[in-house]
């Protein structure tokens, strides 16, 4: 049974104009604040739960060339030195940083040094997408990938697949994959065929 995986990783170049914004807006407002050279913000910490976005605006902030540390949360005790060294390297030098977790930094059982560090700067939370976010953020992947995905289709994906947003736009991936090697236009019918071939599992 041929099968298409997916957990590849997504072609379309993530920043932080394509990214949704929902009900993050003065999170975004800073961290656009944040990539340009001469303002005074030096440090951000973000956490959300899986698919909140975390990884978008790290690769976005990446491409600026500023320092990035991800899922600070699943650190070592010597990760944890190592990354507290950092933090106070940057600060002296005045160098940016971003950092991620999937909390906040009173609740990671993080090194009591390196969690007070991580909340001197600017701390948010990103919060999940409302279904019409994502919707939206569905139609911005389609059209980023030059994909004409209907309406039609958007819904059938949050009405019958997993509903966190690396997992759809993963989907749409493998639909326009399929698409192609099959020659077939994206439908419901289309979508119907590869649950039946088990192309998703």
């Amino acid at each position: 049974m041929e099968q298409l995986l997916l957990n590849i990783e997504l072609p379309v170049q993530k920043t932080l104009d394509n990214f949704i914004v929902g009900n993050n807006k003065e999170c975004l407002d800073s961290l656009k604040q944040f990539i340009l050279p001469n303002n005074d913000i030096f440090f951000i910490y973000l956490w959300g739960e899986e698919g909140s976005g975390k990884s978008h605006i790290a690769e976005a902030i990446k491409k600026n060339n500023i320092s990035i540390i991800e899922d600070v949360d699943q650190a070592n005790e010597i990760e944890q030195i190592k990354f507290f060294n950092l933090y106070n390297e940057h600060k002296s030098s005045k160098r940016k940083l971003l950092v991620t977790g999937n909390n906040n930094p009173k609740k990671m059982l993080l090194r009591d040094d390196l969690s007070s560090r991580l909340s001197w700067g600017l701390v948010y939370k990103l919060n999940l997408l409302q279904d019409t976010e994502k919707k939206l953020a569905l139609n911005q992947y389609s059209k980023d990938k030059g994909i004409n995905l209907k309406n039609e289709i958007i819904e059938y994906l949050l009405r019958h697949f997993k509903r966190d947003l690396p997992s759809l736009l993963a989907t749409i991936d493998a639909l326009d994959r399929w698409s192609l090697k099959t020659k077939r236009p994206i439908t419901i019918p289309l979508l119907k065929d590869m649950i039946q071939k088990d192309i998703f599992s």
